[in-house]
């Protein structure tokens, strides 16, 4: 059949264009354009009876429904419109309904009762109509029904005047609601405009028709339902004032969403797909040639829905981004953030428009309110051609494909992991521990079954822990995952334990307990591992691996859903991206800095989480861990101090000629997991104001990294390296820190000043200090060598009586021949150097200037490699004793005396034959 006539295939389209000759042109006109462009307004007006004369506004919106419906049959069957027009216009025609019908009625109850007034505010009052569902999100089909709640601001009376009879704002509101459902529902000779439907309002169709603000925030609070925080996540107010549906958004959006990551709801969800099954399996055994509901089905539009808001029920609290209404808005987000693939994303949106047209086609045909394939064969080789199908086979195929695609996209969030996993998260299972975890004995046995060494000591702790007040308080369902949790983490223990053949279960055991009490109390956290058994496994050996790992874990099991995505060990960092959400983060929580300070520290944990994942896989070498830790602290300095001065009232200019620079670890690159931050902070501006508002800056940046949330704190930080130290001011022009580096700085400030570069901020202020530090550098110290020497050891010793050795043991820092001697040597030899080779300023690290100084002959070739090799090593030995949680760096001094030797080797050429160097 022909493009043009497809049109025909629609038996209401044509029984309606029959019953009025009128209505051919009309249809025509209307659609010539994009109808979710339509002037909705103009287009009731036209609205006509055959005398010309202005119709009641009930038949004209009644009229207006069914010519646009008609259009966008047309447009659609046509190919003119596609699904993203379709849904926009039906929704904005729901809109439009809604508020002119209440516009109408609420001035004709207003001149018979007044004006509702609040008792609290004495505010006048305005209902606040809801709309949930697919009108909520935007996606309204052509024939379906509306999903409203109604909502009023506060209780009071109506102020009524001279012959008006006053009425309680909750009667008035009431009745209100009653006339608007039956301006847009009662059937009439011009049909219905929208079937209402109010199921979803507080306590259901046992509930008022109408609730005050206070009534919703008691019910969500006391009553709420899992499954309505997935109903509410599409509410839209279509009606009512700015302040109140603020006020409403304010206690709907913590219902709503939680600011912890809830994975609490995937099980909260399933149970409610599965009743919603169960219904639809019922209805197709009673009526087995209604199958194939492309809604409610399997692998149908509500299971992409389901699969959309699960995301944004666990992540929208921490991620505005996540909070859209519309589902293929939502798919699209969760493509950019990684959450599902594009290829994944991108065939869900090709399925989701395959079945929403459908779902069109399967309402065009009488415009019924129905979401089944037909029973008539005759029928479904209509749908066929409308669908431009060769036939039906070839339409039951194509929904097949598309429904088995959803179908298994929806199993892999929702299924139930248990029932896959041979190592089983499976909380009604009964084990052993279900028994007795009072039984130490048999505890034990099970223990030594599994081969754990020290057994006893590992059934005691098992024991106490589930003992302990802060278990047995938890509500039973709690208690019942985390028995489940500790019996599946067991056997991983001790498989963990046999593949790394070193180590110890028990330790690990320790670890985990001390973990799943930490996050006992949050029940989203149990789901987590319960509903995804690999992470519990990962969290393991991570654990299993490093001490520290497992303390960093336990403070912040935010960052547990990194574990996730098996992406995480080959990520590399994209500090470029982590900016751009920070900034869009931070924006949208601009005035809450609490919330901003927890954005930046969840951020920075989750980050060097993912490192400390490759990490402990072997992933990544020392020196490129650095690399990326101090990659994300710059990214971290940046942000905040691009928030910090947005929340100073008293700023003088919008972008801060200010900028932070670093020394030591971050300076040099050499940032490990706990390292603090040596920073300066400079400023370039003549504004009067200027040196007040950057103190205040600097002052706020350091409370914003250092302040302890519920989030932990970022980084501590250490200015004493600013001019003049602890006694000199917080912050600095450009101009000063140039004359104090000239004229009054110290050699081991110049020292310092070798590892030090521009951070963040003003990259102009970076420049002026790189030529400040580049002219200091490179001054000429060749008449004071024999000062340079004297302080630069001067300065060396009394570091190491700060530090003393001990006996039988070697700390790879502090003592002779460790990391700090090495740093000595290359900041001595590049203030002594660096005036007739000005390319030893260049920061490149310790083993970088070690190879620079030996091509320049300024040290011995084989000398440098070697006490380079020393360097890495004895960096890799103190990295490794921080993963096992260990403060001190003391190890055994045999683990590195050649290493030690040949950094004592070059001490003494460097300081004892610095003469006879060319």
């Amino acid at each position: 059949m022909n493009q043009a006539s497809l049109t025909t295939l629609s038996r209401f389209y044509q029984r309606w264009l029959a019953a009025d000759a009128s209505r051919a042109g009309a249809v025509a006109a209307l659609g010539a354009s994009a109808l979710d462009q339509l002037d909705l307004a103009q287009a009731l007006a036209s609205q006509r009876g055959p005398d010309g004369a202005a119709l009641p506004p009930g038949r004209a919106m009644r009229r207006l429904r069914n010519l646009l419906v008609a259009g966008l049959i047309e447009r659609d069957l046509d190919g003119r419109a596609d699904l993203a027009e379709v849904v926009a216009s039906m929704t904005a025609f729901a809109d439009f309904a809604i508020r002119t019908h209440l516009a109408a009625l609420m001035a004709e109850q207003v001149a018979s009762h007044g004006m509702p007034v609040g008792y609290e505010s004495g505010l006048p009052q305005e209902m606040i109509v809801l709309a949930m569902g697919k009108q909520g999100g935007g996606e309204l089909n052509v024939s379906s029904d509306i999903d409203l709640i109604f909502v009023y601001p506060e209780d009071g009376d109506t102020a009524a005047g001279p012959g008006q009879r006053p009425l309680s704002n909750h009667e008035f509101f009431a009745r209100l609601g009653k006339k608007l459902i039956a301006a847009l529902s009662e059937i009439t000779e011009d049909g219905f405009t929208f079937r209402v439907d109010m199921a979803l309002r507080p306590n259901g169709n046992s509930g008022p028709l109408v609730a005050s603000l206070n009534m919703v925030e008691e019910y969500l609070i006391v009553q709420g339902r899992e499954w309505e925080r997935y109903a509410w996540v599409k509410a839209r107010a279509v009606t009512g004032t700015e302040a109140d549906i603020a006020a409403l958004e304010a206690i709907v959006h913590p219902f709503v969403y939680r600011r912890y990551l809830d994975f609490g709801v995937i099980d909260a969800i399933r149970t409610m797909h599965a009743q919603i099954r169960a219904e639809v399996d019922r209805q197709e055994r009673l009526h087995p040639d209604r199958s194939n509901n492309v809604k409610l089905g399997r692998g149908g539009i509500r299971e992409i829905e389901f699969l959309a808001q699960v995301f944004q029920l666990i992540r929208g609290g921490r991620d505005a981004a996540l909070r859209d209404r519309s589902t293929r808005a939502t798919l699209r987000v969760l493509s950019d953030k990684e959450l599902l693939t594009p290829d994944t994303v991108g065939q869900l949106l090709d399925s989701y428009s395959f079945l929403r047209n459908l779902e069109h086609r399967l309402q065009y045909l009488d415009d019924a309110q129905t979401h089944t394939l037909p029973a008539s064969e005759a029928d479904r080789a209509i749908i066929a051609q409308m669908m431009r199908l060769p036939d039906v086979a070839t339409l039951l195929a194509q929904l097949e494909q598309h429904r088995h695609f959803v179908a298994a996209q929806f199993d892999a969030i929702f299924s139930d992991k248990s029932e896959q996993n041979g190592d089983t998260v499976d909380p009604g299972a009964s084990s052993w521990a279900g028994a007795d975890l009072d039984n130490r004995e048999a505890i034990e046995a099970h223990l030594r079954a599994l081969s754990f060494d020290d057994a006893g000591g590992a059934a005691q702790r098992l024991m106490s822990t589930w003992q302990s007040g802060k278990v047995q308080a938890l509500p039973e369902a709690s208690r019942t995952r985390l028995l489940a949790l500790v019996n599946a983490a067991l056997p991983l223990i001790a498989k963990t334990a046999q593949e790394a053949g070193s180590g110890s279960a028990s330790s690990t055991l320790t670890r985990l307990l001390a973990f799943f009490e930490a996050i006992a109390r949050r029940s989203a956290y149990l789901s987590l591992l319960t509903e995804y058994p690999h992470t519990l496994e990962r969290v393991i050996r991570m654990m299993y691996a490093s001490g520290w790992a497992a303390t960093f874990l336990t403070q912040h099991p935010i960052v547990l859903d990194e574990l996730l995505d098996e992406r995480v060990r080959s990520a590399v960092p994209d500090c470029a991206a982590l900016a751009a959400e920070l900034k869009e983060q931070l924006g949208a929580a601009a005035g809450d800095t609490e919330r901003q300070m927890d954005i930046l520290r969840e951020a920075h944990h989750a980050q060097l989480f993912r490192l400390l994942a490759q990490d402990l896989a072997g992933e990544l070498t020392v020196e490129k861990l650095a690399d990326y830790l101090s990659a994300l602290a710059d990214t971290i300095v940046a942000a905040t101090i691009d928030a910090a001065w947005q929340a100073i009232a008293t700023r003088h200019c919008e972008v801060p000629r200010f900028a932070v620079i670093a020394y030591g670890k971050l300076g040099g690159k050499e940032l490990g997991y706990v390292s603090d931050l040596d920073v300066i902070f400079l400023f370039d501006d003549d504004d009067q104001e200027a040196p007040g508002n950057y103190a205040k800056l600097a002052q706020r940046f350091i409370t914003w990294m250092t302040a302890h949330t519920s989030a932990g704190i970022l980084f501590d930080i250490d200015t004493a390296l600013r001019p003049d130290g602890a006694s000199g001011m917080l912050v600095s022009s450009v101009a000063a820190f140039e004359r104090y580096q000239e004229n009054s700085a110290w050699i081991w400030e110049h020292q310092a000043l070798t590892r030090a570069r521009f951070c963040a901020g003003d990259t102009a202020i970076g420049e002026r200090f790189e030529a400040v530090r580049e002219r200091v550098l490179r001054s000429d110290r060749s008449a004071r060598a024999d000062e340079l020497r004297d302080e630069v050891l001067k300065m060396r010793k009394k570091m190491h009586d700060a530090h003393p050795s001990r006996p039988g043991q070697f700390e790879l820092k502090q003592d002779v021949g460790g990391m700090i001697d090495v740093e000595f040597m290359s900041q001595y030899l590049v203030l002594r150097h660096a005036a007739r080779y000005p390319q030893l300023t260049v920061n490149l690290g310790n083993i970088g200037l070690l190879r620079m100084f030996a091509d320049l002959g300024l040290i011995d070739a084989d000398l440098a490699l070697a006490v380079g090799d020393a360097y890495r090593a004895m960096r890799k030995l103190q990295h490794q004793l921080r993963l096992q949680g260990k403060d001190s760096a003391r190890i055994d001094p045999s683990l590195v005396a050649r290493h030690s030797a040949a950094v004592r080797r070059l001490w003494a050429a460097v300081f004892a034959l610095e003469g006879d160097a060319p």
